[in-house]
């Protein structure tokens, strides 16, 4: 019988609490696994000695502060990198690459295996291959960026209009499409629907904050505690608009705000 392969040393880095949890819990299940340190900012990743001497990091895409692809750029070449992120707007086919992967979260228990299996086998790659992949990665990564839409189409019956997202404070779901709502309270009936929106809007500008409700945090000016542990955002639009916070989505809207 071979010997059983060390287990791998892993640092996690997320700024949702849950979220760090729940991937913790996976990765010692699994028992394949040695988690050496954690982090819920990037920053605190880039200064933790444990992170440089990690083998693997799973890494948040997106952070406020600096996101998990600019901590990853600022760190020395050496450990693999497993990507994380709730957003499905990146192609992933872009990420197969050597042993970087990329997870969907809720991450599930066999699709975390398999991106252990592919880290695993890079420790029998060549010196600088696996820099090559996180390079292309990266690459990858910068130019989907700059494809998010700074305008929506708005399709009439002999003429498509377009929208300014930065004059849209919310899009709120209607059907199978959604309203865009703007600062006087004038409303806007698009034919894409919320999911689709939030798959093609900027997730540093754009939050989704209820199912039925996706947020431009640039119109945000208060936050008011509500019932149940909730919270409502006050926009500065005219209306000084109230808008209810779903209980699953405090925690994200808390840090993405800056409020811990």
């Amino acid at each position: 019988m071979s010997p059983r392969a060390p287990r791998l040393r892993a640092f996690l880095v997320d700024d949702e609490d849950l979220a760090l949890g729940h991937l913790g819990e996976l990765l010692e299940q699994t028992g394949r696994v040695e988690i050496v340190g954690r982090a819920t900012r990037a920053a605190e990743a880039l200064t933790a000695p444990a992170a440089r001497e990690a083998e693997v990091l799973f890494v948040d895409i997106h952070m406020p502060g600096m996101s998990g692809l600019e901590l990853v750029e600022r760190l020395p070449a050496g450990p693999a990198v497993v990507f994380t992120t709730g957003y499905d707007r990146y192609a992933v086919q872009a990420f197969e690459v050597s042993a970087v992967d990329y997870l969907m979260k809720p991450i599930r228990r066999e699709r975390l295996e398999r991106a252990l299996d592919r880290v695993e086998a890079r420790r029998a790659e060549p010196e600088g291959a696996a820099q090559r992949a996180l390079e292309r990665l990266a690459a990858s990564l910068r130019g989907d960026a700059r494809a998010y839409l700074d305008r929506v189409p708005v399709p009439g019956r002999e003429h498509t209009g377009f929208l300014e997202v930065a004059a849209i404070t919310h899009f709120v779901a209607e059907g199978k499409g959604a309203w865009a709502v703007g600062p006087g309270g004038e409303k806007t009936l698009l034919d894409l629907a919320l999911s689709d929106l939030e798959d093609r809007l900027d997730p540093g500008k754009f939050l989704r904050v209820h199912r039925a409700t996706l947020v431009n945090l640039a119109w945000v000016d208060k936050v008011h505690p509500w019932t149940g542990w909730r919270l409502q955002l006050e926009l500065k639009d005219g209306a000084r608009t109230r808008i209810e916070v779903a209980r699953q989505r405090v925690e994200a809207v808390r840090q993405r705000l800056g409020l811990g």
